[in-house]
Formats: structure tokens, C-alpha cells, sequence
């Protein structure tokens, strides 16, 4: 199984606090890095790319379950 594949898996685990919570703490990475870049004392550019990646595989998640929801309530 691939990191990626390992990720996606916990983070369908969470409950939609959680992933709030994960969404809130790559929010944040990503700020930091962001911030290491602007300085100069950023060594691993790719990790941006990843953080990046990893926001947007938090948003698939709460819109799925968002849509189940819906589709789940009568009318």
C-alpha cells in the first residue's frame, strides 16, 4: 500500500471533526513552509506540493460525505 493509499484510509477514519482538525493542521504546515520559503530556509520545496495535495484530499472527503448526506435525507 502506498503512503498515499495509507493516508487516504486514515483519514476516512476520522469523524468530520477530525478531519476538521487534520484539515486545520495542514492549513497550518502548509503556512509554516510558506514561510520557510519567503526566507530562504526551505530545503524540501516538494513537501509544499504534498501539504497542498493533502488540503485537497481533506475537502474530497468532507464534500463526499456532505453529498451522502444529502442524498441520504428524504425529499
Amino acid at each position: 500500500m502506498t503512503k498515499q493509499a495509507v493516508d487516504v484510509q486514515q483519514l476516512r477514519e476520522l469523524d468530520d471533526i477530525g478531519l476538521e482538525e487534520a484539515l486545520r493542521d495542514r492549513r497550518q504546515e502548509l503556512l509554516q513552509l510558506r514561510l520557510q520559503r519567503a526566507t530562504g530556509q526551505l530545503e524540501q520545496h516538494r513537501r509544499i506540493r504534498e501539504v497542498r495535495r493533502g488540503i485537497a484530499r481533506v475537502h474530497t472527503l468532507m464534500r463526499a460525505r456532505a453529498i451522502a448526506d444529502m442524498a441520504g435525507e428524504p425529499g
